[in-house]
């Protein structure tokens, strides 16, 4: 837990020499190298690090959060083939917060392969022509005449060999080239192939990774008691029984939030049950059905913010030979990531110490500091790896209360959430509800379309410049936001995450009502978009049209099969293309989901297993809650609280999953993300054409219970 840059030189100090690499994580990449001495150690300050050990052992440290998608083994997978060493050799610590050393410490929006390609790749050639220098020095060759491999410089016509670490010193002395040449993507050695993860092992035997786990001798734990409803506000509070109970220390209150404060989380979870609150009525207690009818009246509204207008629709659907209608609505939706919500701070008189599981360590900075009062450099912010997040940890709310805490009780605190705070008090998935419109000619081919978004707290319920937009001359995107007390925030592919499903099932509407296959009816409209764009087009065409056909391949689309029915999807989402097509058969009268394909085009998959992870994983996520999700409000009380109330997929209805990534040599675009979105869409538009039944509003299971079979 305390592997910071200081500790990090030290180590390699203490290893008797060796060679640091530091380089910029900004704009611009600056290379420069120092021998690892004790005196360096103490003063040497670079943007990031690649050290080279005398024993060869080759380490980064990683900037990025590791919230499972795999960052902390792509980063040095990235760095280690182009510097051409033996996997076995790399390790991977990671960094603290640093704002004058990294840029975009984040995980969020599937963007951190995409930011560091290039840097990471170029630090590791860098290094990789200076270690050839090195060598050629030695052995007073030209540097040409030496080619590298597996952590060896290799003198070509004598065979002479001297690995990393016996070069390591003597490289910290050339000066770093102004440029280098990367490897061709063909020569690719480690990037593309099957790496397990670097903490696989401490993950599977228990070693203290999470925050969760982070434990501080002399710290306190609390718990705090927030609103039972959104759009209440505290009133009173008596907390004299709580304070009485073993092993507590203190009971402060802040912001409508009262904290119990003790030795030990059972102690304080069972002081708080003891707490005697009194609340008041602060804002709209809105319910379920309050929000049915709020969608209705935003989606008859005469006011609406105009996202998109090309052409005319009204005079289209005027002159139309036929017009689709339909609506789509998704619920709430709680993160539920495995490990609940949990901080450390220590605020002292000429600091604030933070350590834990968070997405955005920089907003925990500067968010720390506005609130005390006090410059952003005075707040440190240690990582730990987090157990899912999926958008959740983006939020610094359990940060802050941490650090309330520790400020009023002039301690050190851990802050802990139940998963039934984290239910009911977290932050969700705005619920949604889409209007759509469909203009045909009489030939079949859109002439208009219409999309308004209805969300609450959803901002732009839309995505306006996503496809079909730019294949359709006439064209009318617009939305509208309702405002509530209930707190919402990104969720994994945020508005996409159900966006893709209505789009994608509507568009299947629309091919139907044309007469015309679903797949070459996406086809035609991309089409369309090459030759007379209506607009500007915002996503690359033939991206998208190689994953369709790939879909289309891979899963027998074109080829009748007895009794399987197969349904459509693709969507552009965090600069990549993914397109599904969902398998189902019908068995006992129901359909049953047995396959799912996907075509991804990520651009270079950097770790085939990590790649596969996050496709299936996206999956798995976006079907388990088109299928089972569900948050519902009663008077702004959440009606789900935990596992037993609201459901999750389970391991048995998972389906086969069979995926493809697109080989076509572009730098890598975002995977984290992508997967989920097109999900709920290719199943649905299976079981329609199963059973004939259109499912338009999420959970499944709640719309048509009677519908499904084993998937149930």
């Amino acid at each position: 837990m305390n592997n910071s840059r200081r500790d990090f030189l030290k180590s390699a100090a203490m290893a008797g020499g060796g060679f640091m690499l530091s380089f910029s994580w900004f704009g611009k990449e600056v290379f420069a190298s120092e021998t690892a001495t004790t005196a360096v150690a103490a003063d040497f300050a670079p943007n990031a690090f690649l050290s080279i050990h005398p024993d060869g052992i080759v380490t980064i440290l990683s900037p990025n959060p590791e919230i499972g998608q795999g960052i902390k083994t792509a980063f040095p997978i990235i760095v280690a083939e182009e510097l051409d060493v033996d996997w076995a050799k790399v390790k991977v610590l990671q960094a603290p917060l640093d704002t004058k050393k990294f840029e975009r410490q984040v995980a969020g929006g599937s963007g951190s392969i995409p930011h560091s390609w290039q840097r990471l790749r170029k630090a590791g050639a860098t290094a990789r022509q200076m270690l050839v220098e090195a060598g050629a020095k030695r052995w007073n060759v030209p540097a040409a005449e030496c080619k590298t491999e597996k952590g060896y410089v290799i003198h070509t016509s004598s065979n002479k060999r001297l690995g990393y670490g016996e070069l390591a010193t003597e490289a910290a002395q050339i000066a770093p080239p102004a440029d280098v040449k990367l490897k061709d993507i063909k020569d690719f050695n480690l990037i593309g192939s099957t790496i397990k993860g670097v903490d696989n092992q401490d993950i599977l035997t228990g070693k203290p990774l999470f925050g969760i786990d982070f434990y501080r001798e002399g710290m306190l734990f609390s718990m705090i008691q927030r609103p039972p409803a959104f759009g209440l506000k505290l009133k009173s509070f008596d907390a004299s029984a709580a304070k009485a109970m073993p092993g507590i220390v203190d009971v402060v209150s802040f912001k409508n939030k009262v904290a119990v404060v003790g030795k030990s989380t059972w102690e304080v979870k069972k002081a708080r049950e003891a707490l005697k609150i009194e609340w008041e009525k602060e804002g709209n207690l809105e319910s379920t059905e309050d929000h049915n009818r709020i969608f209705k009246e935003l989606l008859d509204s005469p006011k609406a913010d105009v996202r998109r207008k090309e052409g005319n629709v009204e005079e289209a659907f005027k002159s139309a030979a036929k017009i689709v209608e339909s609506e789509y609505q998704c619920p709430f939706l709680p993160h539920n990531p495995m490990e609940p919500m949990n901080f450390f701070a220590h605020v002292k008189p000429d600091g604030v110490e933070l350590v834990g599981p968070t997405q955005t360590p920089q907003a925990a900075q500067t968010q720390t500091a506005k609130l005390l009062n006090i410059a952003p450099e005075k707040v440190t912010v240690e990582l730990t790896r987090m157990g899912g997040g999926f958008g959740r940890r983006l939020g610094t709310d359990y940060v802050l209360e941490a650090v309330e805490v520790s400020n009023l009780v002039k301690a050190p605190v851990k802050v802990i959430w139940t998963r039934e705070d984290d239910m009911t008090g977290g932050s969700y998935r705005p619920a949604v509800r889409y209007r759509f419109r469909a203009a045909l000619d009489k030939q079949g081919n859109m002439i208009a379309y219409s999309l308004r978004g209805v969300g609450i707290n959803a901002g732009n319920s839309t995505r306006e410049n996503n496809f079909p937009s730019g294949a359709v001359p006439n064209l009318l995107i617009d939305s509208i936001d309702h405002k509530s007390p209930i707190t919402t925030g990104p969720w994994r592919a945020p508005i996409t995450n159900f966006l893709a499903f209505a789009e994608q099932s509507f568009i299947d509407e629309v091919a139907i009502a044309a007469g015309k296959d679903a797949v070459q009816f996406r086809l035609d409209l991309l089409e369309k978009a090459r030759t007379s764009p209506a607009g500007p087009v915002r996503y690359d065409i033939d991206r998208m049209k190689t994953v369709i056909e790939m879909a289309a391949e891979k899963s027998g689309w074109f080829k009748k099969r007895k009794g399987i029915s197969l349904g459509f999807s693709v969507y552009f989402s965090h600069a990549s293309y993914v397109a599904q097509v969902a398998e189902v058969v019908v068995k006992k009268g129901k359909p049953v989901l047995q396959k799912i394909y996907a075509a991804v085009d990520c651009g270079v998959v950097v770790n085939q297993s990590g790649a596969r992870n996050q496709v299936i994983g996206g999956i798995v996520d976006g079907m388990g809650h088109a299928m089972y999700g569900n948050l519902t409000f009663k008077e702004g009380t959440p009606a789900q609280s935990n596992f037993n109330t609201f459901r999750l997929i389970k391991m048995n209805e998972i389906p086969a999953v069979e995926v493809h990534f697109v080989n076509n040599g572009i730098d890598p675009t975002g995977l984290g993300e992508p997967a989920l979105p097109p999900t709920g869409g290719s199943i649905a538009n299976a079981i329609y054409k199963a059973t004939g039944k259109r499912l338009k509003s999420q959970p499944f299971l709640e719309q048509e219970e009677s519908l499904l079979g084993n998937i149930s």
